[in-house]
């Protein structure tokens, strides 16, 4: 065995972050799926980026399905191998080849720089609710730093995302002054905010409160384009929530709060086993 095959070797069994960096830190947290749905229609506002799930995506049918998928790639690129992340990122993106229509390709740098923010902005935003915390200017610039992974590592130059954090910033409000959302993305905010799932009616608690914090993480301009009532007792109501969320989440043990992502990566794993054994990864990102 070579030198160099051996160093490959090390590297791949390796992942595109290590325990202190700050995407790991705080990604690692089981809550942040329940802001999942902001993320999600912050997506979907992009009137092409909801054509595109619209016409080709599996979310009503089975939303359980759709959430698997996604926190198993995400947890893989975040905490996985290399070869991991990159496997399920060529999985994702030989997915995303077809979905296309008259006005869209997943595969568009330009959707892949939005979605990639949105998965930045709203963790960031929700984290810092839970944990009662404000992150300084540097450490959102460390945190956007490593989330250009989830456009990069699905074959998005890096020189089409905002270099810096400030220059995040300049996007990002540009992004929510302009866009228009479409049927599409009302349609999907209909499936995403009342999903069909086993259980029925027992669902209701729990999909009452994320409907909430969805509404209450989603930037003013885009939520009132949804036509979301936010007024006065339901921004109430969102801070009592998340108030005690605040108080009783964080003093979990850690191996509780990081159950969901211990299960989708095991989950993730058979997965790859299966779909992509023996199989060189069809895309390379840079080391971190």
């Amino acid at each position: 065995m070579s030198c160099k095959y051996l160093l490959t070797l090390i590297a791949m069994s390796q992942g595109l972050f290590q325990d202190g960096d700050l995407i790991r830190h705080i990604t690692r947290e089981g809550a942040l799926i329940a802001a999942g749905g902001a993320a999600s229609l912050l997506q979907t506002a992009h009137p092409k980026v909801a054509q595109g799930v619209y016409d080709h995506s599996y979310t009503a049918e089975d939303p359980l399905r759709r959430l698997r998928n996604t926190m198993g790639w995400l947890y893989a690129v975040q905490f996985g191998t290399r070869e991991e992340a990159e496997t399920f990122s060529a999985l994702v993106t030989r997915g995303h080849a077809q979905v296309t229509g008259p006005d869209y390709e997943a595969n568009d740098p330009e959707l892949q720089v939005w979605v990639a923010a949105t998965l930045f902005a709203v963790a960031a935003q929700f984290y810092q609710l839970l944990f009662r915390r404000t992150f300084t200017e540097d450490e959102l610039a460390e945190f956007y730093g490593q989330t250009k992974v989830y456009a990069t590592i699905l074959g998005c130059p890096e020189d089409r995302l905002p270099a810096t954090y400030r220059d995040f910033r300049a996007y990002y409000a540009g992004m929510l002054n302009t866009l228009k959302i479409s049927d599409a993305s009302r349609a999907i905010a209909d499936q995403v905010l009342n999903p069909r799932l086993p259980g029925g009616p027992m669902n209701a608690p729990g999909l009452a409160a994320v409907r909430l914090i969805t509404a209450g993480l989603m930037p003013a301009p885009i939520r009132e384009q949804y036509g979301w009532k936010w007024n006065r007792a339901r921004r109430l109501r969102f801070r009592l929530l998340m108030g005690t969320l605040s108080l009783v989440y964080p003093r979990l043990p850690v191996r509780v709060r990081t159950l969901p992502r211990e299960y989708y990566l095991h989950s993730t794993r058979k997965m790859l086993a299966k779909a992509a054994a023996g199989r060189r990864p069809a895309i390379r990102v840079p080391s971190s």
